[in-house]
């Protein structure tokens, strides 16, 4: 029964797309409005038959339904309930239908948004392509990505997910958020498709997607984070990026789609990067399904990839005909795209802008290169090539003090031309603020040019940001954080936080690895001392439960008992470990074991990693920082124009709208500023 709903969701799916497929086409070439108004009936269609084969799917996890492959392979009569309703997006297939379902949701959600438009040609090709998009990954599951695959003889019981994905409630939320942010860059991506298609290249567009670019931004942030966080508390190394391709292929939309959030500005308030803006969008959507190519085809050897699959030939020509399509597009419009205005002076917020645009495009070259060099190496002579670390941060971490360097700058900056006198006044405070962050540092025992070069940039940019936030609350109070700009200025601390933990977790970490004993003998001790930190070996507990079995060291740290483990769990071999963290907001101190407690009572003793990073969870407050500010970002600010541009009719070219957040200099006499 599960399969047969499953799979007829996933057929009905299939229809659903193709029938919208083609009456939009109809619609479109005829001009026939009542057949274009017939998008929201198919949107709503197409998320029937993904929540239809959403449900059928997490009901035959949590009845045991092992006759369906899926379930039979990912599912477990031992695995708690949360686990086992994740279980559908810790593989391939059921990834595949929950990324589905997010896209109908965004398409009926897009639908409803422009329900009083749809007849409107440029609402239609973008639902066209959302539909083209949909059809695409309901293709996936109707062929090589079938989650509904039958048994002939089902066995008794399944493996259950993988035992690290079994052992951290954030495995349930960490790639929901990724794929909320991964999808919804279809729906900016849409209308970027629908303006070059139609030739409605104004900014009337952008106006509307703005706020779906930010909600797909936020999104994947959140999922970055909240997937740094497990990599810290789950994987025993320490750390919470290594560089991994998986990682790679999330971070590097969310480079792209960061350095479009930005642009998107200077082509609003003076239609400018017209080419820039459609070439971010339409790459950043590329490289989320490059990403999907990336995680799900087998091709990379990651504990956050998936195993070989059959999808990666149709992912990679899926991925090149979105690049073709949309480079020929560009082209094709290409005389339509010059800017009306040019940039007057490299100091200039627009001038900024677009060496902040530079910037993170050879941020994400230098990480694409990064990761797929090993493919190409591979594919072009067969040799298997490893890109390290070592790589990444050297060529990542310019790069990163100079983004430091624009966010100190850029927002003080004046449209069209500043000058050195204005340059003077607005950069005092931010600059006072960095030498007090530098000179701070140094009395807290920082060492090294490139820490403390990046801790002053980083308290250069915080005053930058808290200097508008301040003239920003002096002119309209508590309203004056909302809106684009201050919003973004509270991201921007969020990622200056962040910055400073990420410099100063790598910078001054240390590391050790002890045998410890319940009872101190010669090279084994029973208390060790770790940056400051005492750690005392009590003995083994043994903290099995009916999900798994989990013999445990207890270690008593600053006062404090923590059990770091070795786990197993049911119908599997392999042993993982269970690390505990002591987080304060000075330090983290995780401690993993390297092996099982052996002996027992005075005689146990233990084999222990330590590993100590100042400053670790100023990176997950950091991230909260971010989301908030992106949540005070979506909201209009106190002074943005009665008429909403975003209910307005999209324009079909003309000068650009009036900019919702005026410079915060820019206040009239006797104004408090």
């Amino acid at each position: 029964m599960n399969a047969a709903l499953g799979f007829g969701g996933v057929v009905l799916g299939v229809v659903g797309c193709l029938g919208a497929i083609v009456t939009l086409a109809i619609g479109l070439k005829n001009h026939r409005s009542d057949l274009l108004r017939m998008s929201r009936t198919y949107a709503f269609m197409i998320l029937g038959a993904a929540v239809l084969s959403f449900i059928a799917m997490e009901r035959a996890l949590i009845t045991r339904d092992f006759s369906l492959k899926f379930v039979a392979t990912n599912g477990s009569s031992a695995t708690p309930a949360l686990y086992n309703f994740a279980s559908l997006w810790s593989a391939l297939e059921g990834s595949i239908l929950l990324w589905t379902l997010i896209l109908a949701g965004y398409t009926v959600a897009v639908a409803l948004k422009f329900r009083k438009r749809l007849s409107d040609p440029l609402v239609g090709w973008a639902m066209l392509t959302m539909f083209v998009v949909a059809l695409f990954f309901f293709g996936l599951m109707l062929g090589p990505a079938n989650p509904f695959k039958t048994l002939a003889v089902p066995p008794l019981d399944g493996p259950g997910p993988n035992p690290l994905l079994q052992n951290h409630p954030l495995m349930a939320f960490h790639p929901p958020m990724l794929y909320l942010g991964y999808v919804g860059f279809t729906v900016p991506f849409a209308f970027a498709i629908a303006a070059l298609t139609t030739g409605r290249l104004g900014e009337g567009w952008l106006v509307e997607t703005r706020r779906w670019t930010l909600f797909a931004w936020s999104f994947l942030t959140i999922g970055i984070v909240l997937g740094a966080w497990w990599s810290h508390e789950v994987l025993g190394w320490g750390g919470y990026w290594a560089w991994d391709p998986v990682e790679n292929a999330s971070f590097l939309p969310w480079l792209t789609g960061t350095a479009f959030i930005h642009s998107v500005m200077v082509q609003e308030r003076r239609g400018m990067l017209r080419v820039w803006n459609l070439s971010l969008l339409c790459a950043t959507f590329s490289l989320t399904i490059l990403g999907t190519f990336l995680t799900r085809s087998g091709v990379l050897d990651s504990v956050h990839a998936f195993s070989d699959s059959t999808i990666g030939p149709a992912l990679l020509t899926f991925f090149g005909l979105i690049v073709a399509v949309t480079v020929g597009l560009i082209a094709w419009r290409g005389d339509r795209l010059r800017s009306p205005a040019r940039i007057d002076s490299p100091a200039s917020r627009e001038g900024a802008f677009l060496l902040n645009n530079i910037v993170f495009a050879a941020f994400a070259f230098v990480v694409l290169l990064g990761t797929v060099f090993p493919l190409i190496a591979e594919a072009l002579n067969g040799d298997r090539v490893t890109v390290g670390v070592p790589y990444f941060e050297r060529m990542t971490m310019p790069i990163g003090i100079v983004l430091l360097f624009l966010m100190a700058v850029a927002p003080v900056l004046p449209w069209r031309k500043a000058s050195a006198e204005t340059l003077r006044t607005r950069l005092l405070w931010p600059g006072w603020v960095g030498t007090g962050a530098l000179l701070l540092a140094l009395l807290l025992g920082a060492r090294g040019f490139s820490p403390l070069l990046a801790f002053f940039l980083a308290g250069f940019a915080a005053g930058s940001a808290l200097r508008q936030l301040v003239l920003a609350t002096r002119r309209q109070g508590v309203h004056g954080l909302l809106g684009r700009t201050n919003g973004g200025m509270i991201v921007h601390l969020g990622v200056i936080m962040l910055a400073v933990a990420f410099t100063a977790s790598n910078a001054y970490q240390s590391e050790r690895e002890a045998r410890m004993c319940v009872t101190a003998k010669e090279g084994c001790p029973s208390t060790i001392t770790m940056a400051g930190h005492d750690i005392t070996y009590l003995g083994p507990v043994d903290l099995s439960t009916a999900a798994r079995s989990q013999i445990s060291a207890r270690l008593l740290i600053d006062g404090k008992v923590y059990r770091p483990g070795i786990q197993q769990f049911p119908n599997g071999n392999q042993q993982i470990g269970k690390p505990t963290v002591r987080n304060s907001p000075q330090d983290s101190l995780l401690i993993a074991l390297l092996n099982l407690p052996s002996g027992s009572g005075d005689t146990s003793s233990v084999q222990i990693r330590a590993v100590h990073q100042p400053l670790i969870i100023w990176l997950w407050t950091g991230g909260a920082i971010m989301a908030f500010g992106s949540l005070l970002a979506a909201f209009p600010g106190k002074r943005r124009n009665p008429t909403d541009p975003v209910s307005a009719p999209i324009a079909a070219g003309g000068p650009p709208p009036p900019d919702p957040d005026p410079d915060p200099d820019r206040v009239p006499v006797g104004a408090g500023a």
